[in-house]
């Protein structure tokens, strides 16, 4: 599948039209609804390989950068949007990961991170659909607390209402698989 007929296919499958409000508050007359495209083996798993090749392109980077040996070693996803993509993304990379909970839970290992990440580990956190950016700020605190080094955030849909701007003004990296405007929305 090419990235166009990955686009249409997922701009297919998502695109809601109508009122919306949005996690941040907004309110919106289209809505990317992400379990529509996650919850579809044939969309995830190409996105997932999408999501590997910018995996790659990030590590190859990072590793000419510090002189080759470090690179990525683990990947992220928030809750509960994050989970199937990072899963997917793993499996695509072979690189472990962990889940990033919104909030430490009150029972059991009363953890907010789960998986294993070690301080000083190079994580990137990839992210489904980035409106302003801010769960996948939350969650870059929480690794960054956890003593991880966020290097990127990727996100399958950015819809261009300053994610961008505030996962970079938290030091980070932003990419994106698709924006609206490649999923044809115009608003």
């Amino acid at each position: 599948m090419t990235r166009e007929e990955l686009a249409a296919k997922v701009a297919e499958a998502a695109m809601l039209r109508g009122e919306f409000t949005l996690r941040s508050g907004r309110t919106s007359n289209y809505y990317l609804d992400k379990y529509l495209f996650t919850t579809k083996p044939d969309l995830l798993t190409a996105l997932a390989q999408e999501f590997a090749e910018r995996v790659r392109s990030i590590d190859a980077a990072q590793q000419r950068g510090t002189g080759g040996d470090e690179g990525v070693q683990r990947l992220a996803g928030a809750e509960l949007g994050g989970i199937p993509i990072v899963t997917a993304v793993g499996m695509a990379t072979n690189l472990p990961f962990v889940f990033v909970r919104n909030q430490k839970k009150d029972y059991g290992t009363a953890k907010q991170l789960e998986g294993e990440l070690r301080a000083g580990d190079r994580v990137i956190l990839v992210e489904d659909v980035a409106t302003t950016g801010g769960q996948a700020v939350e969650a870059i605190n929480t690794l960054r607390h956890e003593g991880a080094l966020v290097l990127a955030v990727i996100a399958a849909i950015d819809r261009q209402e300053g994610a961008r701007e505030n996962v970079e003004r938290a030091g980070c990296r932003f990419e994106a698989v698709f924006t609206k405007r490649d999923l044809g929305v115009e608003e």
